[in-house]
């Protein structure tokens, strides 16, 4: 069929006009543009306009009322047409469609079919056209339609370059890609100067795609009926089953240019940006946001053709594609080319082609802003570089498309045609189109489905049409009556109202996941069949209420939506089995949710959650998600099914087992995971009923002790309590005989307990850093603990160990000098013996005498015993261990190795031996034939290459993957130099051995600090292997590194170090680029950014323009943004098509996903693990510049506290799931983005760019001399080593940064890391220091022997506190007391013990770590009171501040929060003031008696100073700190003393503020206390906002507190209640004011209180008086009505009764004044006096006015 076109000009190009903005001048170019004399014809857009007439859109009104007569549709479909188009008699033109037509029979024959849908029939629809016709497109004969004279014969149709394509581009565009005309009527002649097409069947009102509801017929392809076959010359090249197509007919859809007008944008930029849409709901991060005034710049994009030659066009941001098309034509069509061309974009590795009236410079400055560009970078201009790496536009043939070749298949029931840039289904399919189950069309151009395919497809069960940038479901989708499963997920669908999903009867799955959904379609309930519901990403703000009205649903993902509550209603989804929620708002769950009796899994992590309500109820639960909320307390009583609780990152205090109502017990549960909670302690009875536990994990939480119930758990395999405080394990755990893994690392166990020998299943044990200083020998095991399985064994032990017995005597303590006698024991050992195969004992005390039983463990494959007290390992050490793979001995004090057994180790991989005292190693290593990790960096290894034959080399091992010398400062590694030709084969051979050419596996070779004379010997730096050799001094930088392969062969991480970088000595660059995990592959993308980083960075430096106020961290984004792209063009050049010498960007761009999997890096498997994350450190003088991406992260040491300096990019975190949204990414429950990437923003990923960015996070720091080092790491260390413990291992090494670095390295491994591990320590005291230099010079002779520095740990009970600075010496002389008291404990104790445990726990441990780091003496502790000395005050106050500082950051439980005492108060300012625990502190100095305590062993101070420094603090009030006269006069002195400089400019970066109490007579003392409040700056809001009430109000000035004339009140007492304060009042003072609260209560019930006679005797009756009057009067004994008050009362239950009387007060005066009058009250006027001083109070808490009122009335 002819398609419309005007007449071509010579050139062969079609013609437009630029004079003319009507509607018909668009509508007749937009047709006109495709013909090119191609014999195959194309319709116009009018070609479906008369369907329009036949067939009425579905809308919900039209399925309503398809019941009604078809009469007045008939009336109305015929009809009359214009005689000028009547179609000539016997033609079968689809114009002719009469009542009695075939097709009009066969249409109302479907519509009244369509009314029996509900009885479960589903008819095929039929296609409008029944057979060929022909359109008569002769021009010269088209009267009427158009003049052939008006056509323009120029080629050029609009202005290209500069702002006239910018105006011409203003006129608004239909999204359907016509124009709309200058008057309302179509019908309006046209303007002059331009085509006069008229579409004379088009409606004068166009408005179908207006409503809401009504199908664009635009975008339906005809729909040919009846099955038919294709031509042979289609199929001729097929061959097989394919040959049977012979004699089919291809139907009309399928000629070239037949496909409607795309509706797609990319990101609404179809719309002009002035007048766009905004989105409902959606939030969006954009650093470029749209301005007001429109944007009247020119961009510059480039345009490629199919060759890959490109062309720069230039234009305004609302210039449409249909603008370009005729400037395309000619700039970059040859004069021959006749077919037609359309604009292609291929991103993201599919391709689509534009439609008419999208935007491509708006598209490019999106996808830019997307990417992590700026404006200040220049986006008008970047889109004429090279953008393949993130998006590509392509002009060319609209004919081109697949070769029949790549559509051949050997599966017809599955058929994938993912990204095969499909505009139609392939012609082949037609032929097999009933074998079709499945079919997956996904990242294709496809808009719709061809019907005729449609119903060919009668057992299609599954059909995938995702990531395709649909906007609308195709039409034709809902004709497939077979279908089972449907995937429209990561599209721009906005709705399916338009699409009928009811007509699929079998419906059962339906994933519409990552759209822009805000709402469901009506009809949803009515997916009677529907079992699956995937709407997650979306933009829904609430549960759409079809969903809870669809009774059939099994399982529900709303997750990453905005929902903020579920509904009630949600109790109607009786069959749901699985509810996913995950990444919402959600705070509680409905008291419905126990409805849901059918309910097996529930995920609602990361919400907000708070109590989980009738999760308890739910009988069939078996999974139950609810990690990374505020859950504060967990009740185990559940269904009787429930398997797995993750209840991990809440706020969890309690976990309780009461009797519910479902099932009394969890005797299902096999897993409960409550790590990284706020538990203090376990219920022995609830923890001993979950017998059927499996795993168990409890770590990160505030445990002291395991209960002994423990041993109740028979069937428990896995146990991990690690970062806790347990002092021992309980002795039950011997008989958990099916234990396979135990993990308690960090805690403060002091010994291996005798009872895990009875474990007969344990594999792995993991006791690293705790207090361990001796091993328990066995002792008799129970029955039951006999060896659980028969194990190789070997030695004298085979026959011992098969014995049954189960009585193992206890080993005696043995030398190691006896060890071998322990080995040949004939009697039978522990089970643990036999099944033991992975021990960690790193960081404890173990000393050489606990080897020997260690030795008995034969089974040992892992033995890790870094950084203990052994010196000397026995000499059968090695014999004992032929088994063993993993050998750590780092950081211990070994100064040789035992050679006896060493051969035998044929199995042993890796060794560690860095940190020991070693001078050589010996020569038997070298036969260790299996050896691939040795690192015996930072000993005292002197090398002499001569002695060859006694020493050990390194080319003995050939398996070498991994060996590090670094910082063995007197190695020399040089080449050999002959010594005369008698010594010829010697000279060979040492030749070799000085080299490392042997080592063909090398992977890792340290060399730092190592002295190598010449380079000719030492290996090159490349993709697979790394090679450090130079000196660990960088500019007055000191730094090490160590790294770590893990389980991989191959290198993923490579380290960057630039000294003098620009030849500037004050500038230095530290940097490394890598993944932890990642593929062989991934190591090209990491050296690529390693080599290029320094020459980008510096250009990027150089283009700074400091006039616009560029700086520093602009260059780093720049520079990394500008290094993915290279890294691209890198990855891809060996792709590059164009052979004519142009740039390697110009190649033609494949898909990532496919090119990444190919021969260009390799044979990786897929795309998504070619990425790597990223971390720079510039130094700049003082300056420090650091920027990252993805999970390397840089944690910096401040004085010994931990500050991160870079942004971890997680796909977790909400501003980035935004960020991810708006891309048009996705997150999943499993925390990925694109369900494949752990990070959010990364090096590489580029089949997610922009969703995956490389726009770093940039932070810069102003250095002083309070900071102290840099750690910089990937996640190998940060995912296992929390930051702060990071820093406080580095600070036990931080004068030698390298050593520090390895220590921090083997942490990690023994902590669990297993992949790739890479640790930078830098230090910075060389900054500051004029002789750091020559002080810190790494070749410098230093003292070899020196051990690592210990920190006396043998006199501290806790590990953690053990790794800071040694206590100092308890103070002598003058001393400086610094008291602590938590302002009212005694009621937060008797409100919440659970939580209260904790939190005192949490403070103890903040207030002692920085005593350490302060240098103070801890003399005591009572209670929560805290008791330190200190030699100077300026020390006692900087720990004063940090404390009053930290308290605020530190994550207490929410139920500290909740109260009134510890709830947040923000000043005026908004500046968090008060939060959790408050402290008064006060400071005091004079000369105590000092004396040693004999049962503490510890200094004590007596006397009145001590007295003094007491009352001072009791007169502080909540978070402030009180300074007595003669504390603030040594501070002064202080202040001015050199010696004290660094703990002065410490305390002075908290810029404290000096407050003058005035004088004040503290209690017991007859000396008054001159006194000065100091407040940090930032802390200063705390002097006019109280920081203890629910509500704030302003307080007095001190001044006025000690002019009331209230004792020893505090001073911040004015109008509020200080919980916890002292209070003036007396015992015999409340009991007269409850007296008088009696009184008046009775008043004011009418009578008037007299009390009864004192008895006379203690047998005497007490009887009224004989007058008695008992309508006036009340008698009684007063003793009996009036509370019981104590001698010694609390605070707090003093001010509890002050207050309660109070409130009876004002009740009985406010019921008085409405009953009576004054004269009835006159026998009683000083009982209302004192009752009218009270009612003023209205209600406000207690307050020193009201209190002195009430005392002055009693006295």
């Amino acid at each position: 069929m002819p398609s419309f076109s005007p007449p071509r000009n010579q050139s062969g190009r079609s013609t437009r006009s630029t004079e003319s903005n009507s509607a018909e001048d668009h509508a007749s170019i937009a047709a006109s543009s495709t013909s090119n004399g191609h014999k195959e014809l194309k319709k116009p857009k009018s070609f479906i306009n008369p369907l329009k007439a036949i067939k009425r859109a579905r809308s919900k009104a039209r399925l309503e009322s398809e019941d009604k007569d078809t009469q007045a549709t008939t009336n109305k479909l015929h009809q009359p047409l214009p005689a000028f188009i009547t179609p000539p008699s016997g033609s079968n033109s689809f114009l002719n469609m009469d009542p009695s037509s075939p097709s009009r029979s066969a249409l109302l024959t479907v519509r009244g079919r369509e009314k029996k849908k509900t009885k479960g029939t589903s008819v095929p629809p039929v296609s409008f056209l029944q057979s060929e016709f022909n359109l008569d497109t002769d021009l010269e004969r088209m009267e009427g339609i158009i003049d052939p004279s008006l056509i323009p014969q120029s080629t050029n149709s609009l202005p290209i370059s500069g702002v006239g394509l910018g105006e011409a581009s203003t006129s608004y565009y239909r999204t359907d890609g016509r124009a709309p005309t200058p008057s309302s009527s179509s019908s309006s002649p046209p303007q002059s100067g331009g085509p006069v097409f008229r579409d004379p069947f088009m409606s004068s009102h166009s408005g179908t795609r207006g409503r809401e509801g009504a199908i664009d017929y635009h975008r339906i392809s005809p729909q040919p009926v009846g099955p038919t076959l294709p031509p042979p010359q289609l199929v001729s090249r097929t061959s097989g089953a394919q040959n049977g197509m012979a004699g089919w007919k291809a139907p009309p859809s399928w000629v070239s240019g037949d496909q409607p007008e795309p509706d797609v944008s990319s990101s609404d930029e179809d719309e002009p940006s002035a007048n766009r849409r905004k989105s409902h709901g959606r939030a969006m991060i954009s650093r470029t946001q749209p301005s007001q005034v429109p944007d009247t710049r020119t961009y510059k994009i480039r345009v490629y053709r199919a060759n890959n030659e490109y062309y720069i066009l230039t234009c305004g941001l609302n210039t449409t594609v249909e603008q370009l098309s005729g400037k395309l034509n000619s700039t970059i069509l040859n004069p021959g080319e006749r077919e037609d061309h359309r604009l292609y974009i291929k991103e993201r590795g599919r391709e689509r082609m534009l439609a008419q009236t999208e935007r491509p410079a708006d598209i490019v400055r999106r996808r830019l802003d997307q990417a992590g560009y700026d404006v200040a970078d220049g986006l008008d201009t970047l889109g004429e570089g090279d953008l393949s790496f993130l998006m590509k536009f392509v002009y060319k043939s609209t004919v081109l498309g697949p070769t029949e070749e790549d559509m051949i298949f050997t599966d017809y029931r599955n058929v994938d045609l993912t990204n095969k840039s499909l505009r139609t289904v392939p012609v082949i399919l037609y032929g097999h189109a009933e074998d079709i189950k499945s079919l997956t069309l996904s990242r294709n151009p496809m808009l719709d489905i061809p019907g005729d395919f449609v119903q060919l497809c009668t057992s299609l069960q599954e059909l995938r049409l995702s990531n395709m940038c649909i906007k609308k479901v195709p039409q034709s989708v809902q004709n497939f009556t077979t279908l089972m499963g449907l995937d429209l997920s990561s599209n721009r669908i906005g709705d399916i109202n338009d699409i009928a999903l009811y007509r699929l009867p079998d419906l059962q799955e339906l994933r519409v996941q990552n759209n822009r959904m805000e709402k469901l379609p009506w009809y949803f309930p009515r997916l009677h069949m529907l079992r699956l519901l995937n709407i997650s990403n979306n933009k829904f703000q609430d549960v759409p209420e079809e969903v809870c009205r669809m009774s059939g649903l099994e399982e529900l993902d709303i997750s990453f939506n905005m929902i903020s509550q579920l509904p009630d209603d949600i109790r109607s989804l009786q069959r749901l089995k699985v509810l996913i929620i995950v990444g919402n708002r959600v705070t509680r769950l409905p008291d419905s949710f126990r409805h849901l009796a059918k309910l097996a899994v529930l995920d609602c992590r990361r919400n907000s959650i708070t109590e989980l309500g009738g999760v308890s109820l739910l009988p069939n639960l078996e999974e139950l998600l609810v990690g990374h909320n505020f859950v504060q307390a967990l009740d185990l009583s559940s269904g009787p099914l429930l398997k797995r609780i993750d209840n991990s990152h809440n706020d969890l205090t309690q976990i309780s087992l009461a009797p519910g109502p479902v099932g009394r017990t969890p005797v299902s549960l096999t897993y409960l995971n409550v790590s990284s909670a706020k538990l203090s302690s376990l219920d022995d009875l609830a923890l001993g009923q979950l017998t059927s536990l499996e795993e168990l994990i409890l770590d990160r939480n505030k445990f002291r002790a395991i209960p002994e119930s423990f041993g109740e758990l028979s069937l428990l395999q896995s146990f991990s309590c690690s970062d806790n405080l347990l002092g021992a394990l309980p002795s039950s755990i011997g008989r958990l005989q099916k234990l396979e893994r135990l993990d308690v690392h960090k805690n403060n166990l002091t010994e291996f307990p005798s009872a895990l020998w009875c474990c007969g299943s344990l594999e792995r044990i993991n006791m690293t850093s705790n207090l361990i200083a001796y091993i328990r020998p066995p002792a008799l095991c129970p029955a039951s603990a006999a060896p659980a399985s028969n194990l190789p064994l070997v030695g004298a032990h085979e026959s011992a160990l098969s014995s049954t017995a189960t009585l193992v005597p206890t080993l005696p303590d043995r030398k190691a000098s006896t060890a071998g006698s322990v080995a040949t024991s004939s009697r039978p050992l522990p089970p643990l013996v036999k099944s033991l195969q992975r021990l960690y004992l790193g960081e404890n005390r173990l000393g050489d005498d606990a080897l020997p039983l260690l030795m008995v463990l034969r089974e040992l494959r892992v033995l890790n015993l870094s950084f203990n007290d052994i010196q000397e390992l026995p000499r059968p050490f090695f014999k004992e261990f032929i088994l063993l793979e993993e050998l750590y001995l780092s950081g211990n004090k070994l100064a040789g190795l035992p050679t006896e057994g060493l051969p035998r180790l044929s199995k042993l991989e890796v060794l560690y031996l860095n940190g020991n005292r070693l001078l050589t190693l010996p020569q038997e290593l070298g036969k260790v034939i299996n050896l691939a990790v040795l690192d015996v960096g930072s000993n005292g290894l002197r090398y002499n290459i001569s002695n060859w034959e006694f020493d050990w080399n390194w080319n003995f091992n050939k398996n070498l993957k991994y060996l590090n010398l670094s910082g063995n400062k007197h190695l020399k590694i040089q080449t050999w130099q002959r010594r005369g030709d008698r010594e010829g084969p010697n000279n060979e051979l040492l030749e070799r051995l000085a080299g490392f050419e042997e080592l063909n596996q090398l992977r890792v070779l340290g060399l730092m600090d190592v002295t190598t004379t010449l380079a000719v010997n030492i290996p090159d730096d490349t993709e697979d292997r790394r090679v450090r050799t130079s000196v660990t001094l960088v500019n007055q930088l000191q730094y090490g590194i160590a790294d770590h392969l893990g389980n991989r062969e191959y290198l993923s991480m490579f380290d960057l170090v630039q000294p003098t970088f620009r030849e500037k000595r004050d500038e230095a660059i530290f940097a490394m680029f890598g993944r932890s995990h990642a593929s062989p592959h991934n190591t090209h993308i990491s050296k690529f950014l390693h080599d290029r980083f320094v020459s980008t960075f510096a250009e990027q430096l150089k283009a700074l323009d400091l006039s616009k106020g560029e700086s520093h961290p602009d260059a780093l984004r720049r520079t990394f943004l500008k290094l993915n792209r290279l890294t691209h063009d890198h990855l891809f050049s060996a792709y590059s098509s164009n052979v004519s010498g142009r740039k390697m960007s110009q190649a033609s761009h494949r898909s990532a996903g496919t090119l990444l999997g190919s021969d260009a890096v390799g044979n990786a498997g897929s795309a998504s693990s070619i990425g790597a994350s990223g971390i720079v450190a510039y130094f700049r003088g003082h300056h420090l510049y650091v920027a990252n991406v993805g999970n390397a992260l840089a944690v910096m040491s401040r004085r010994g506290l931990a500050q991160v300096v870079s942004v971890k990019h997680e796909p977790f975190d909400r501003n980035e799931i935004t960020r991810i949204r708006s891309a048009e990414g996705w997150v999943s429950p499993k925390g990925l983005v694109n369900d494949e990437a752990d990070v959010s923003r990364s090096f590489g990923y580029y089949h997610l760019l922009p969703i995956i960015n490389a726009r770093p996070d940039v932070s810069s720091l102003k250095l002083s001399e309070l900071d102290e080092f840099l750690i910089i790491a990937n996640n190998g260390l940060w995912d296992y080593v929390p930051y702060q413990t990071a820093v406080d291992i580095a600070r036990t090494e931080r004068g030698d940064p390298m050593i520090a670095a390895q220590k921090l390295r083997d942490f990690a491994v023994s902590y669990g890391s297993e992949g790739t591990t890479m640790i930078m320590v830098i230090s910075m005291a060389g900054l500051f220091s004029s002789r750091g230099q020559e002080k810190d010079h790494p070749l410098q002779d230093v003292e070899l022997f020196s051990p690592p520095r210990r920190n006396r740990k043998d006199e501290v009970g806790d590990n953690e506190t053990g790794r800071l600075d040694p206590e100092i010496p308890p103070p002598v002389g003058q001393v400086v007391l610094a008291f602590t008291d938590i302002v009212n404990s005694t009621h937060m104790w008797d409100v919440n013990e659970t939580a209260m445990r904790t939190a005192v726990t949490m403070h103890h441990q903040l207030l002692r770590r920085h005593v350490r780091i302060c240098g103070g003496y801890e003399v005591k502790t009572e209670g929560d009171a805290f008791m330190v000395a200190f030699s100077t005050v300026s020390a006692a106050l900087l720990w004063c501040s940090s404390v009053q500082m930290l308290l605020l950051d530190e994550p207490w439980p929410k139920e500290i929060l909740d109260l009134p005492e510890g709830r947040e108060v923000r000043d005026n300012g908004g500046t968090l003031i008060a939060r959790g625990l408050s402290l008064r502190m006060g400071i005091h100095c004079g000369s105590p008696v000092c004396e040693m305590d004999l049962v503490s062993r510890r200094m004590d101070y007596y006397g009145p100073m001590v007295n003094r420094a007491s009352r001072v603090t009791n007169s502080a009030t909540g978070g402030q700190i009180l300074l007595s006269a003669d504390a603030l006069r040594e501070l002064n002195v202080e202040m001015d003393d050199p010696l004290q400089a660094s703990t002065v400019d410490a305390l002075r970066s908290f810029e404290p503020e000096y407050i003058d109490v005035g004088e004040k007579k503290l209690k017991g003392l007859e000396i008054p206390e001159v006194m000065t409040a100091v407040y940090p700056h930032k802390l200063l809001g705390r002097l006019h906002v109280p920081i203890a009430t629910e509500q704030p109000a302003p307080v007095p000035r001190p001044e006025d507190a000690l002019e009331s004339g209230v004792d020893d009140l505090p001073p911040e007492c004015g109008g509020v209640e200080m919980p916890g304060e002292e209070c003036s009042w007396t015992p015999e003072q409340v009991r007269e004011l409850a007296q008088l609260t009696v009184r008046l209560q009775t008043l004011a019930g009418g009578r008037v209180f007299r009390p009864l006679p004192v008895r006379k005797g203690s047998r005497a009756q007490v009887i009224a008086p004989a007058d008695a009057d008992y309508d006036r009067f009340l008698y009684s004994d007063l003793y009996a009505l009036v509370p019981t008050v104590s001698e010694r009362p609390s605070e707090v239950e003093l001010l509890g009764l002050l207050n309660f009387l109070l409130i009876q007060l004002e009740v009985s005066v406010e019921s008085l004044s409405s009953r009576l009058s004054p004269s009835e009250v006159a026998a009683d006027i000083e009982t209302i006096k004192a009752a009218l001083a009270v009612r003023v109070r209205s209600g406000r808490p207690l307050d020193p006015e009201t209190l002195q009122q009430v005392l002055e009335l009693l006295s």
